[in-house]
């Protein structure tokens, strides 16, 4: 991201666009469901069962991964079921899934509403078993040690693009951290030499404690040792909560997307910017060194009514 690095003082700014990962608008969740599905359909099951908010750019990847594969699609969604369908929600539908509300569930709920959340997708998956079905459960956000996994690959991929890059390694990679699954798999695919900065986007209240957690299992699975690092989460991006836009973040949105032509949404990648400015200007990271910024996708909720109000005035 030439015009945005030149723009923040930065020598070497780069972008990983896993946005551009191709089902159902691309996102991080790609890497994640293609190992998740791949032991779904090893296990002889026939409906994939999650969840998130309404809006959830896991639950809508996890649906169009169903249809891709012929499976059924359960989503178990935090939050009121709201008319007319727009953006993630609106695809949840055409991609085919049976969506359940739990309008006393919601996300923003924090600490409450997350393991509310979990404990419907585990009862949901309770009921279709006993009504015949043969469901695998995902955790919100794919957060599972498969899913690290698929992000401990990823950091090969990364290290096998740097030299065409003419880089040798990458200083510090800067990541949206939802459920954690992300940053923790990019813990255990790269040297100790690389910092991950992971950005709270307020989703989940033990957040530290499970990237590390996740992180270590991934190692483990792929016979690797774990990293001894200490996890680096940003909490200072998620402002009002989950969901929630912040004024950093629309900041950031509106000059990656005038400087590089590059769409974030203002939930997860916004923030993540909103972060990675903040620490470029603070002097946490140093414009010298060479930076990855991780692009998770979710633009889709650009197109959510909820927001449409505030970045029609950016």
């Amino acid at each position: 991201m030439p015009r945005l690095g030149a723009h923040l003082g930065m020598a070497n700014l780069l972008v990983k666009r896993d946005d551009l990962t191709g089902l159902a608008f691309g996102g991080n969740k790609a890497r994640k469901l293609e190992l998740l599905c791949a032991d779904a359909i090893e296990q002889g099951c026939d409906t994939l069962v999650t969840g998130g908010g309404v809006q959830s750019n896991h639950a809508r990847m996890t649906a169009a991964a169903a249809s891709r594969l012929g499976l059924d699609c359960h989503l178990m969604l935090g939050g009121p079921h709201r008319e007319p369908k727009t953006a993630n929600l609106l695809l949840h539908h055409l991609f085919g899934a049976t969506l359940h509300f739990t309008t006393d569930l919601e996300l923003e709920a924090g600490a409450d509403g997350y393991y509310a959340l979990e404990h419907a997708i585990a009862g949901l998956t309770e009921r279709l078993a006993l009504a015949g079905a043969r469901p695998y459960p995902i955790p919100i956000g794919g957060a599972s040690t498969l899913g690290a996994v698929a992000y401990a690959l990823a950091a090969d991929e990364l290290a096998s693009q740097l030299p065409d890059a003419g880089l040798a390694l990458v200083d510090t990679i800067v990541v949206a951290d939802g459920s954690g699954g992300t940053h923790a798999g990019l813990l255990a695919g790269l040297p100790e030499t690389t910092t991950v900065v992971g950005v709270d986007v307020g989703t989940r209240p033990d957040l530290d404690t499970a990237v590390a957690s996740l992180s270590d299992a991934a190692a483990t699975a792929r016979r690797r040792p774990a990293p001894t690092g200490n996890v680096i989460v940003d909490h200072d991006h998620f402002g009002d909560g989950y969901g929630a836009m912040t004024a950093a973040g629309l900041e950031a949105l509106r000059l990656t997307a005038r400087l590089e032509g590059i769409a974030l949404d203002p939930v997860y990648s916004a923030k993540a910017m909103a972060a990675l400015m903040t620490r470029v200007r603070d002097g946490r990271i140093d414009t010298a060194s060479t930076v990855v910024f991780w692009h998770t996708g979710g633009a889709v909720a650009l197109f959510s009514t909820r927001y449409a109000d505030a970045l029609s005035k950016l």
